[in-house]
């Protein structure tokens, strides 16, 4: 990854908006740009748009929508950000939040009524830290057909979309204006594409283990959820051109994917009132607390696993999601009747099983806290069949990245912006501060489909003024 001087560069071709990543951020900056009459080329590396928006579960938090109203649930901005705040112990810019949690909302309202989009409100379960249920997501519940809608819709609006075509090198002036970018083909030939406003979509570092083992060094050996492509790019290049940095160190793990079948596990396993136990049969955390830093909790465990353990009641909350029916179509999900069932074939040592299920069910009971500080007074004890899963920690992806405004604008040290580059979703600092534990579930798309709008808009925006100045 290179930025080179755009003195005596000749491109192929100019287009006022490229933005570089087709996953949610990407294809919502497209959708937003191409509405406010700009042409867009968005320029993917895989042959088809997928990345980390695949890979999650494709729920978005939004308060105040229509959705919540029409499930009478009481929402707004002002208390979604102070749920964000609260769980990144005040870290998070107070301008950046204010922007996603105000604009999230009506983006998903927008991205229904126009684009098709058939969003709906998660109501059975919330997720650790959110006031309310706020979660979002498709009826598959499923990154896979958020990404692919999007892209639906992006077709739909005349978005060009380039795909298995990999950005290597900006092309940038003396003052960090980006004139272009360089790409490479699968057949081995480059393209140079000149644009007026660059947006970076390409997500964060995740895939990149040097900065991995730089930044997050207790997931440095962890596996690795997003998409291998996240190397760090918009990262690098944004930092050659004197872009300001911030929270490195942030990022979304998880404690509950499927081992070794490598299937994310929905925490609702754990919210509704299951426990996770080590190879000695013993639980060891407060897994309520959040399925963020639950990751490394797990993998300081031995051999860096754990079971999750629940019931048939929790299983059929948590088969609303299309990666827990994956995981039981492939016998990731064991069920027993007894626990010395359970024990035997899950290979833990009976009488310190029994031990556990005594002790969570009589807090379950007595609705008094542990000796880790969980509150179980809210869960039913677990009622046979019960089930497990064997699962490990990963991280999913970073949450640092480059600063920017509340245009989605990338900053400078000096507080100025450059000229025309954008960052969003993992590209950009998102709102979860600088430690796993300041994750709160959904921020990864809650930044890139609310900067994805931002950004979209604001080149647009920009496009005008020089097309009215020129």
């Amino acid at each position: 990854m290179s930025i080179l001087s755009a003195e005596g560069i000749a491109f192929d071709v100019k287009v006022p908006v490229v933005i570089i990543g087709a996953g949610a951020a990407g294809l919502v900056a497209a959708l937003s740009a191409r509405e406010a009459g700009q042409d867009v080329l968005v320029l993917e590396c895989d042959a088809v748009p997928r990345g980390s928006t695949a890979l999650s579960a494709g729920l978005i938090p939004a308060p105040g929508t229509r959705w919540q109203k029409a499930a009478g649930i009481i929402d707004s901005p002002e208390l979604f950000g102070r749920d964000i705040a609260t769980k990144a112990s005040g870290e998070p810019d107070p301008l950046l939040l204010e922007t996603v949690t105000e604009a999230i909302g009506p983006i998903l309202e927008w991205l229904a009524d126009h684009h098709d989009l058939p969003f709906s409100v998660i109501e059975n379960f919330r997720y650790p830290g959110h006031s309310v249920c706020r979660m979002h997501g498709l009826s598959t519940r499923s990154g896979t057909e958020l990404v692919d809608r999007l892209r639906e819709a992006a077709d739909r609006a005349g978005v060009d979309l380039l795909c298995d075509a990999r950005v290597t090198s900006l092309f940038a002036e003396l003052d960090g204006r980006v004139v272009g970018v360089e790409v490479d083909r699968p057949d081995g030939t480059k393209e140079r594409i000149g644009c007026v406003m660059l947006i970076l979509a390409c997500n964060g570092y995740g895939g990149n283990k040097d900065l991995v083992q730089r930044h997050i060094p207790e997931l440095g050996n962890a596996l690795y959820f997003g998409h291998e492509g996240n190397r760090g790019d918009a990262l690098l290049w944004g930092q050659a051109l004197g872009a300001a940095t911030r929270h490195l160190s942030g990022h979304q793990g998880h404690g509950s994917v499927a081992h070794p079948h490598g299937i994310l596990i929905t925490w609702a396993t754990i919210t509704e009132g299951g426990f996770q136990v080590n190879l000695r049969g013993e639980r060891f955390s407060d897994e309520s607390h959040g399925y963020s830093e639950q990751a490394a909790v797990v993998l300081r465990q031995p051999e860096g696993l754990a079971w999750t353990i629940f019931d048939a009641r929790i299983a059929g909350i948590a088969r609303q999601f299309e990666d827990f029916r994956h995981a039981e179509a492939l016998g990731a999900i064991l069920t027993a009747e007894t626990v010395d069932d359970l024990a035997r074939q899950t290979n833990l040592p009976v009488d310190s099983l029994k031990v556990t299920f005594e002790e969570v069910d009589g807090l379950k009971l007595a609705g008094g806290l542990d000796h880790f500080g969980r509150n179980f007074a809210a869960a039913p004890p677990l009622q046979p069949p019960f089930q497990a899963v064997r699962v490990t920690g990963a991280l999913f992806h970073t949450q640092g990245g480059l600063v920017v405004d509340g245009n989605a604008r990338v900053m400078r040290e000096d507080g100025t912006a450059l000229p025309n580059l954008f960052a969003v979703g993992g590209a950009a600092c998102g709102v979860s501060g600088s430690k796993a534990e300041g994750y709160l579930s959904g921020n990864g798309l809650l930044s890139a489909v609310a900067l994805g709008r931002v950004a979209g808009l604001a080149t647009a925006r920009a496009g005008m003024m020089l097309n009215e100045i020129n």
